[in-house]
C-alpha cells in the first residue's frame, strides 16, 4: 500500500481526520480470520508466525529479556490462542517496573537508514490505565541506548521517547483526543513507520492512520510539537521487543502474533 504524501495539519483537520479514519469498525480485509493461514508478509527484512518455536521460551531469533530488574512477569510461547495457525508469544504482565517482561530479536541485517516498517497483531485483556506502560519497544544506540516505546497513557495510544519523556501525542486532552484506545479481547493490527532519516514516524490501527501519533517534521500543538522541541532526532533502533512494562498501576496479558519487519509496507492483510 503506497504511503500517503505529507500534509501540514491544523488541529481542526487532525479532528476531522480522525472522525474518518473508522478506528471502531476496521475494513474486513484488515482482520484476517483467527485460524486462517498466515497474514500476508512481504517484508524486506523478516516475518514470524511464530509457528517453527519449538519450546515454551521464544527462541531461534527471540528471546526473552528484562532490563535492571526482574519479577513476576513472563513471556511464553503459547498454543492455545494464535492470531493465525496454532501458535503466539503470551506476555504476562504484571503491575510495577521490575514485573516488566518482553520477547525481543534483534535488527541487524536490516537496512540502517531510511523508512522502518513494523507491523504487528496483538490482543490483550484489561483496558489500557491512565498511567504510562509500554508494549513495545525498541532500544536506540544513538539516543544514548534508551528505548523509543509505544504504549499507553491515559488510557489511549501512544509513544514516548525515554531520553527526554516526549510523548506522542502530548498528554492534553485534546492530544490524547487523537489517539485511540487499544481494543481489548480482540486481534488488533499496529502499523508503524520510523523514517530513520528525516525523523518522521507514522501509526496505523488496524489500517488506519491515528492523527495523534503522527510526526510529520511540522509541529502541531497537542500532537507533535512536544516531540520536534529537540531537534534532530534520528531513529536508529537495534532491537524490537514486544511485552510489558508498567510504571505504576496496570497488569494485562497479550499476545503477540504475525510480526513483520522491513522496508516496505505490509499492511494487515
Amino acid at each position: 500500500m503506497p504511503l500517503a504524501p505529507y500534509r501540514r495539519r491544523t488541529l481542526s483537520a487532525a479532528v476531522a481526520a480522525l472522525a474518518m479514519t473508522g478506528l471502531a469498525a476496521p475494513a474486513a480485509s484488515a482482520t484476517p480470520t483467527p485460524g486462517s493461514s498466515a497474514a500476508a508478509c512481504n517484508a524486506t527484512g523478516f516475518c514470524e508466525d511464530f509457528e517453527s518455536q519449538t519450546g515454551t521460551s521464544p527462541g531461534g531469533r527471540w528471546s526473552t529479556t528484562v532490563a535492571n530488574c526482574s519479577g513476576t512477569g513472563t513471556a511464553a510461547v503459547d498454543s492455545t490462542v494464535a492470531h493465525t495457525g496454532a501458535k503466539s508469544v503470551r506476555v504476562t504482565g504484571r503491575a510495577g517496573y521490575c514485573n516488566h517482561a518482553f520477547a525481543g530479536t534483534s535488527l541487524s541485517g536490516l537496512p540502517t537508514t531510511g523508512d522502518l516498517y513494523v507491523r504487528l497483531w496483538v490482543r490483550h485483556t484489561t483496558a489500557l490505565p491512565a498511567q504510562h506502560v509500554t508494549f513495545a519497544a525498541l532500544k536506540d544506540p544513538g539516543d544514548n541506548g534508551k528505548d523509543l516505546r509505544m504504549g499507553g497513557q491515559n488510557k489511549a495510544l501512544q509513544w514516548n521517547r525515554e531520553s527526554d519523556d516526549a510523548t506522542l501525542p502530548a498528554q492534553s486532552p485534546a492530544g490524547v483526543a487523537l489517539s485511540t484506545p487499544l481494543p481489548v479481547n480482540a486481534w488488533t493490527c499496529l502499523e508503524f513507520r520510523l523514517d530513520r532519516t528525516a525523523g518522521r514516524l507514522d501509526t496505523w490501527v488496524n489500517g488506519a492512520l491515528v492523527p495523534g501519533l503522527v510526526v510529520d517534521g511540522t509541529p502541531t500543538q497537542d500532537v507533535d510539537q512536544q516531540w520536534l522541541n529537540r531537534g534532530g532526532w534520528r531513529p536508529a533502533p537495534a532491537d524490537l521487543r514486544l511485552g510489558w512494562e508498567s510504571y505504576g498501576e496496570g497488569d494485562d496479558t497479550l499476545w503477540y502474533d504475525d510480526v513483520a519487519v522491513g522496508t516496505a509496507r505490509n499492511g494487515c492483510g
